[in-house]
């Protein structure tokens, strides 16, 4: 019984999480401006892309498989809010950011 649950709950995460990961997607491709692509491209991706490791744990449940997924976890958290700060800075440095949509700009000369 428990382990039904836990593969029937597994399955709902790996489901939850590629839908995230396709309304990254679609947001990547649809969004004008680059700092909305770049939300698009971390914040439902980072959540998708952990709701699919749970999934991928609660199906295997091994303690070698487990490490390898929180590894996995731990490198998606600390890498992608870096990539989109990076991605952020040089699209506002190349003057592809339009000043008009900032609520603050702490980038501006004074």
């Amino acid at each position: 019984m428990l382990a039904t649950a836990a593969d029937w709950l597994g399955a709902g995460c790996l489901v939850a999480g590629a839908l995230l990961a396709l309304a990254a997607a679609i947001g990547v491709l649809r969004f004008p401006d680059v700092l909305d692509r770049m939300h698009a491209a971390t914040k439902p991706q980072t959540l998708g892309v952990l709701l699919l490791l749970a999934g991928v744990a609660l199906r295997l449940r091994t303690p070698a498989d487990l490490g390898m997924v929180a590894l996995v976890a731990v490198f998606q958290l600390a890498t992608a809010p870096v990539a989109a700060q990076m991605i952020a800075r040089a699209a506002y440095r190349a003057g592809r950011v339009d000043p008009t949509l900032l609520d603050v700009d702490e980038l501006a000369d004074r």
